[in-house]
């Protein structure tokens, strides 16, 4: 061989064995084996720590028993099975999980750019037959990222057209979207009609016809009779196919996934995700529940507090997700949404705060709470908003949401307070098993913190 071929054999080579480095460092990334430490289960007893149960009063020093997935004992002079896992919580906090009720968490993961790692949104308007359940990622990165900081249960939904598709609740630790799930199709989610269109103005800009205010009450309420005449349509498919399960002679009804998905809803049997922010749409999301009969749950809310009657009145809570987004009107005060907790609790609403983030900042979650806690809402209240209160809202207040004998052993244990950022977890469980408190932000930590600069 000649010594040109020879050199050009050797740089085939050396660049296949660094393609087959990247490839082998790409798959190290995205393998899934972070995500799939699901940690280990046993019988574990916390002892000497603080317990915070969120349902009553804390206890200065005492022990949680952990055992069969379940707290079995919390208490000061709880008993301590043979051969439990002891471990020592002196100078720590007992806390229970943490609750997101409002994100896309595991539906996308690299937002921008990546467009194959997005499954958001569905294309149409009518998609009630789309399932969150289904396309969620328990592999990803965001997983573990978010319950190393205290958040173990997540709502994650859908987006886009007008009815969007179904949303799930999941605890964020197993191999399998059916061993995270705890409601796989928990509410359905509509973009509800709102009073608004493009521009400052309120319709159209350079893109459009300015439109007046009559106008934008006009395309709103069309788009809500189309809303009205889908429930109407599933309505009648529900009864037809009853009809015809009963009465073999009658035609027999050509199925239809997207209103058959409606069934439960319509019905008032499961609960509907209103996402709206403004008080008038918010007000026509509450009037819109009494006249369907259904039952209504308000994601967004910016100015739900303006409308507290009217949320009372049809008993709709409000999933606040706007802590961290910025002002609307250019005359609105700075902290217009760190307040809107406090005044909804003031007003009597029920209300818990969420993050609403597509799943890489879900970790803030505690952190949102604590600033609405610094801006008019109790420190009480403001710890209840993300761990009780969202139970409550998703009807698994008699399984989360506090420590209490009996319910699910979601904890954390901190050396602080949960919702102040110098806080660090120590250990956290999801369904009874202690998990590691590893994710990719801190191997990346691990492989630099040791770098020195040339």
């Amino acid at each position: 061989m000649s010594s040109k071929l020879k050199v050009q054999s050797s740089k085939l080579v050396g660049s296949l064995a660094a393609f087959a480095a990247f490839a082998l460092s790409i798959f190290a990334q995205n393998d899934g084996s972070q995500q799939n430490k699901t940690g280990r289960a046993g019988t574990f007893a916390i002892v000497n720590a603080r317990i915070v149960t969120v349902s009553g009063a804390t206890i200065e020093n005492g022990t949680v028993v952990i055992s069969g997935g379940k707290i079995t004992a919390v208490g000061p002079n709880s008993s301590i099975p043979s051969g439990a896992e002891r471990i020592d919580g002196r100078g720590l906090t007992v806390f229970p999980g943490m609750i997101d009720a409002g994100t896309n968490l595991g539906l996308a993961e690299i937002p921008l750019g990546v467009d194959g790692s997005v499954d958001v949104a569905e294309t149409g308007n009518m998609n009630a037959n789309a399932k969150a359940f289904k396309g969620i990622n328990p592999h990803s990165s965001h997983v573990n990222v978010t319950r190393v900081n205290g958040i173990t249960t997540v709502l994650s939904y859908p987006n886009g057209g007008l009815i969007a598709g179904q949303g799930a609740v999941i605890n964020l630790n197993g191999s399998t979207q059916a061993e995270m799930a705890i409601i796989p199709e928990f509410g359905l989610v509509i973009n509800y009609p709102r009073l608004a269109g493009f521009g400052r103005g309120g319709g159209g800009g350079r893109f459009g016809p300015q439109l007046d205010f009559n106008q934008l009450v006009q395309r709103r309420d069309a788009q809500i009779e189309e809303l009205k005449k889908i429930f109407h349509d599933a309505d009648m498919y529900a009864k037809s196919k009853e009809a015809y399960a009963k009465d073999k002679t009658l035609p027999y009804p050509a199925t239809d996934i997207r209103l058959e998905a409606m069934t439960p809803y319509i019905r008032g049997e499961k609960p509907i995700l209103f996402r709206a922010e403004r008080a008038n749409d918010i007000k026509s999301v509450a009037k819109f529940v009494t006249d369907m009969k259904v039952k209504g749950i308000i994601i967004g809310g910016q100015e739900a507090w303006k409308v507290a009657d009217d949320l009372k009145k049809a008993d709709i809570p409000v999933v606040f997700t706007n802590i961290y987004q910025s002002v609307v009107r250019d005359d609105d005060p700075y902290d217009y949404f760190y307040s809107a907790p406090g005044k909804m609790q003031e007003a009597g609403i029920k209300f818990c705060i969420s993050t609403g983030d597509p799943g890489q900042e879900v970790r803030d979650l505690p952190y949102q709470a604590g600033i609405a806690g610094a801006f008019g809402l109790s420190k009480e209240d403001a710890l209840k908003s993300v761990t009780l209160y969202p139970a409550q809202i998703l009807g698994l207040g008699d399984k989360l949401g506090s420590i209490d004998v009996g319910k699910v052993a979601n904890i954390v244990v901190a050396d602080g307070d949960m919702l102040d950022p110098r806080t660090n977890v120590k250990y956290v469980f999801i369904n009874g098993k202690m998990l590691p408190l590893t994710s990719r932000h801190t191997e990346l930590f691990d492989s630099f913190k040791d770098r020195k600069a040339p």
